[in-house]
């Protein structure tokens, strides 16, 4: 990767991003991994969707919910994938500036709509499991749409603000991004004007637009829970907590992978070590979820039997 050393660089028309590896003989064998997963990953969650729209019997709001969240995942690995392959191939790990602000919206966009529609689908399963009798009512069509809209519309402002604080930045320190794609945190950090000030809003938005989501999460599976161990009956219990047991396997590699790769770009100043976390974050999850709710959800395996999918 080539090595920009200026300071307090002014006029800023390109970002250098860190190359995925700089061995001339693996190279091939990672452009050919990484694209083969990002096929994987756009085919299953097009399978998904496709499922999802052609049995009636899955119209109703959980498998709703997941036919968007795959449609936001198909969204999540083209921001990111596709420009790894591309320099990969032609060695060239140059981006302009716009096309870096562009790159940073967009995977706030889809990273911030993952986060938010895991915990609607916490809350549907909630409803679901908790409020059985009046679940219909609850999650008409309409109360789906508005969280869906809801969910769209604070992944926006997430953007906007990240974008608003990107713009203040009047000069950079260095040109060179320590990751394979525009990720928000480090590309504010290379700013050499209000550096603190805007470290500290751009957490406090990850707070409100992360931790809120989760929190909401873990409220309602805390509830879900205590719900289904009131059950008597083992059989009803499982039954209960099969519903929500693909949603919950997603969730946990969904976090797990994004809190480590957030702890380990503040405990790690290795980039190497940040790069294979933002891989599993970007890569993994989106190609790992569609076999998740495949092989786990009884619905949508037989689902796919009966399109000869499986």
């Amino acid at each position: 990767m080539m090595k920009m050393k200026m300071k307090n660089i002014t006029h800023v028309s390109q970002f250098y991003l860190l190359r995925v590896s700089d061995d001339p003989e693996l190279q091939p064998i990672l452009c050919g991994l990484f694209l083969s997963m990002y096929l994987i990953s756009v085919l299953g969650n097009l399978l998904i969707i496709l499922t999802v729209s052609s049995f009636s019997h899955l119209h109703n709001p959980m498998y709703f919910f997941l036919s968007i969240l795959s449609l936001v995942d198909i969204g999540f690995i083209s921001t990111t994938v596709p420009n790894m392959v591309t320099e990969l191939q032609t060695h060239n790990t140059a981006i302009s500036y716009v096309g870096c602000l562009t790159q940073m919206s967009l995977f706030i966009i889809f990273a911030c709509m993952d986060s938010m529609l895991l915990a609607v689908m916490a809350y549907d399963r909630f409803v679901a499991i908790c409020h059985p009798l009046h679940y219909a009512i609850i999650m008409n069509p309409c109360r789906c749409g508005t969280l869906v809209l809801i969910s769209l519309l604070a992944s926006l402002l997430e953007s906007l603000l990240h974008n608003l604080v990107a713009l203040q930045l009047k000069c950079f320190k260095d040109v060179a991004i320590a990751n394979f794609f525009c990720h928000p945190s480090q590309l504010l950090n290379l700013g050499c004007n209000n550096t603190f000030n805007n470290n500290i809003l751009m957490y406090a938005i990850g707070v409100i637009l992360g931790v809120f989501p989760l929190s909401g999460i873990l409220i309602s599976y805390f509830k879900i829970i205590s719900s289904i161990l009131s059950i008597t009956s083992s059989s009803g219990r499982y039954k209960a907590f099969s519903t929500c047991g693909s949603h919950l396997a997603v969730v946990c590699l969904f976090y797990g992978t994004g809190l480590g790769e957030y702890f380990g770009s503040l405990l790690s100043h290795s980039s190497g070590n940040n790069m294979v976390a933002s891989l599993m974050y970007t890569t993994v999850n989106p190609m790992l979820n569609p076999f998740i709710y495949s092989l786990r959800n009884q619905d949508i395996s037989n689902s796919l039997k009966r399109l000869h999918f499986c």
